[in-house]
């Protein structure tokens, strides 16, 4: 099963067998949100109309420095792309001007309609998704969960709160640090993926987004030149 690829308008997993290796118990909590092609980054501020993620990050970038972690970055999208079988995983760019990888969830593999327990298939890509962060412990990582316009509000943002954060969860259950995951943001319907005529994709709108981005360690290892 391949996941279509959806665009977002204002601009980041499937085998038969589950991996037992890792827990599944879910609870509900908070996510964050920016477009497909916002940015990320050091500080929380306004972004493409969303709180953008709030990462400690402070070291100055040298001269350099973008080049070395853009290609680091190319090797963390590439093995995410390799082992992401039901995900969209592709580059965009942080607001220290870094690049950063987003690999965007199909909710069709990831939940029931209006339910916010991980599936099955979801539990196998989310384990192989792991493996990916725990290989890259100097990225942090942001999870974001949306939901489509159909229902209220008040239902959309406490779904899409629920699903960020089971995804947080069944991370930190496959071995993947509290400390890595910066944070887990739910942003309801407040951006929407759209058609080519403009109509909304509510079925594409129903995601969760995971980006990948430049840690403090990593941009200290990029200006020391000892990131590879």
């Amino acid at each position: 099963m391949t996941m279509t690829k959806y665009k977002v308008a204002t601009a980041f997993v499937g085998a038969a067998m589950m991996f037992t290796s890792c827990g599944s118990a879910l609870k509900n909590g908070a996510l964050i949100g920016t477009g497909g092609g916002a940015l990320l980054g050091a500080v929380v501020g306004k972004l493409a109309g969303n709180t953008a993620v709030g990462a400690a990050v402070g070291a100055a970038v040298g001269a350099g420095t973008g080049a070395i972690i853009g290609k680091h970055m190319d090797k963390v999208k590439a093995q995410a792309a390799a082992q992401l079988q039901n995900a969209t995983v592709e580059e965009v760019t942080d607001a220290n001007g870094l690049t950063a990888v987003k690999v965007t969830f199909d909710n069709g593999i990831l939940f029931g309609q209006g339910k916010s327990a991980l599936q099955t298939s979801a539990q196998t890509e989310l384990a192989k998704f792991a493996t990916v962060l725990k290989s890259n412990t100097d990225c942090s990582v942001a999870v974001q969960g949306y939901a489509s316009s159909e229902g209220s509000a008040s239902t959309n943002q406490t779904l899409s709160q629920n699903r960020a954060q089971a995804v947080t969860n069944y991370l930190n259950s496959c071995g993947v640090t509290s400390s890595q995951i910066q944070s887990t943001t739910g942003y309801g319907a407040t951006n929407l993926v759209t058609n080519a005529d403009g109509s909304e994709n509510r079925e594409a709108s129903r995601r969760v987004e995971v980006y990948l981005y430049a840690s403090q360690a990593m941009i200290n290892a990029a200006n020391a030149g000892t990131l590879q």
